[in-house]
């Protein structure tokens, strides 16, 4: 089961919005409810808003395919904050001039899915002589030519005369 909620134009940087949901990202949706209600970030009441509307949207989807339903069992699977439309206004500054104010917007996208964890994969046990290995080997690097080119003894030349002088 998986769900996903999105708010547009949010009005705080991105810049800013990063830094709370980088907290919450891969965690456990009850553990990222937590840390969102406790954050003192101001950006940390819109994600909320956005993570509440995506274990509703899971709930929806869980309830349209009769299936049972744990908003505990799911984890934030994908939070990212992506830059909106930039509002560009002015103010009054000396000598008659006007400095560019930028009122920045952030998107702001959250994916919840179900935290069932997939089997886990068994490996290959080692041949019975125990030469293979489950990295391939690196390749040896190749050997420089033992002659050196005329262009590398002229320079070498070059630098001891004007050792010498």
């Amino acid at each position: 089961m998986e769900a996903r909620a999105i708010q547009r134009t949010v009005r705080q940087s991105a810049r800013k919005m990063r830094l709370v949901i980088d907290l919450i990202r891969g965690r456990a949706v009850p553990e990222a409810d937590a840390i969102l209600r406790f954050s003192k970030k101001r950006a940390a009441k819109q994600i909320h808003k956005v993570l509440k509307s995506a274990v509703a949207n899971a709930q929806q989807a869980a309830q349209r395919q009769n299936e049972a339903f744990d908003a505990d069992r799911l984890r934030v699977k994908y939070a990212v904050v992506n830059e909106g439309q930039t509002l560009k206004r002015f103010t009054a500054a000396a000598m008659g001039r006007a400095t560019p104010i930028k009122k920045r917007t952030s998107h702001v996208e959250i994916h919840v899915a179900s935290d069932t964890a997939p089997a886990p994969v068994a490996k290959a046990a080692p041949a019975a002589g125990g030469a293979a290995t489950a990295e391939p080997k690196a390749k040896p690097k190749k050997k420089a030519a033992a002659g050196k080119t005329k262009t590398q003894k002229k320079a070498k030349a070059k630098r001891s005369s004007k050792g010498s002088k």
